[in-house]
């Protein structure tokens, strides 16, 4: 499928050269927006997406719509920019959904939910399984207006004090770990704790809590988790695929020219497709980083894994029968989730399984 088709079936429409030639440069308006991020700039392939979006927005328009790019704190806390957006404080957002599940449940799907979707899959659910069209009016209650906006790939399982044998040694522990996968470690014993980015070293120095969960190799070391806890676990079976979501108010969107909307639904693509491409660059370089400074690299147990499935479905059932939204978004995301997985697991796995252990 070439790239054209690819981006219209992602609802992105690609502008003719004619709407951005001298023409347009000498009629469109001048436009200037804020984005809010979730995230600190020290964690620059997560807020790099913000500036990938704003710098080809900027291109496509000849300059002529800008938007300013905000970490986490200058203009509202990390976990604070769906209000910050829906109240119009700030006309965009760049954030994980799954920060805001107090607010609806269902917005976890937008992100990751345990045992869920990789990047790819996650990407092909919202461009063409139906995602979009799921969530675009329940944001729309927020008076926002979502478009995926990048992807990690395959989280960590975390930085812990201790080594984690069996479920049994995951009872009391105090984690740093936000939305549908604090609710699943909870229910093996651990107790959440919802903190941003940039406050979860002070947290782990302090012994405020135990272990932490945040992204994978690359970020974590910027964090620099692997200075008070050695122990680092994998897989992240809590965000096998989390994507991150631009959220544009909705009021401000209508007010776009149409061909500003394109031009920033094609750098909101962009964004989206290219973050994850530079994790998986730098992520294994800085696996082998982490390793050399002595971090002890540990797979978690079957038990527990297993223990973890099991409550993370039997969470997503619960939260089905008592909310009509939540089941509608449910049942058309696991169809397609287990018709991926069953394929994946033909092509994919297949491959991988015999391929991966043997490298070097």
């Amino acid at each position: 499928m070439d790239r054209r088709n690819f981006l219209k079936k992602a609802g992105v429409g690609v502008a003719a050269s004619t709407v951005f030639g001298p023409v347009f440069a000498q009629t469109a308006p001048s436009i200037r927006w804020r984005l809010a991020s979730s995230f600190p700039k020290s964690l620059d392939t997560i807020f790099g997406a913000a500036d990938v979006l704003a710098d080809r927005v900027s291109q496509l328009t000849d300059g002529k719509f800008q938007i300013r790019t905000f970490p986490a704190g200058e203009i509202v806390p990390g976990l604070q920019v769906l209000d910050a957006v829906q109240q119009g404080t700030v006309e965009i957002g760049h954030t994980a959904s799954y920060y805001f599940v107090g607010k609806a449940q269902v917005l976890a799907y937008d992100a990751a939910v345990p045992f869920g979707l990789t990047a790819r899959q996650q990407n092909a659910w919202m461009y063409y399984g139906g995602g979009l069209e799921l969530f675009r009016p329940i944001f729309a209650d927020f008076n926002v207006i979502n478009f995926p906006g990048g992807n990690t790939g395959a989280q960590m399982g975390g930085w812990f004090r201790k080594e984690i044998n069996s479920t049994a040694d995951l009872k009391g522990i105090k984690m740093r770990i936000p939305g549908p996968g604090g609710v699943v470690m909870s229910r093996l014993g651990v107790v959440p704790q919802v903190l941003a980015g940039g406050d979860i070293y002070p947290a782990l120095e302090r012994g405020t809590i135990d272990a932490t969960e945040w992204v994978g190799p690359y970020d974590d070391e910027k964090l620099g988790f692997y200075k008070i806890a050695k122990y680092y676990y994998y897989p992240g079976f809590w965000e096998p695929g989390p994507q991150l979501s631009f959220y544009v108010n909705l009021n401000e969107w209508k007010k776009l020219p149409k061909s500003y909307q394109q031009a920033f639904e094609v750098a909101a693509a962009e964004a989206n497709l290219t973050m994850l491409a530079k994790y998986d660059k730098v992520n294994p370089e800085a696996l082998q980083r982490l390793l050399k400074n002595g971090v002890r690299l540990r797979k978690f147990p079957n038990e527990i894994l297993k223990a973890g499935q099991k409550a993370a479905f039997d969470w997503y059932e619960e939260e089905a029968a008592k909310d009509a939204t939540y089941k509608k978004v449910y049942t058309a995301w696991r169809k397609f989730r287990d018709d991926e997985y069953k394929a994946f697991a033909v092509y994919e796995l297949g491959y991988e399984q015999f391929a991966f252990p043997n490298v070097g």
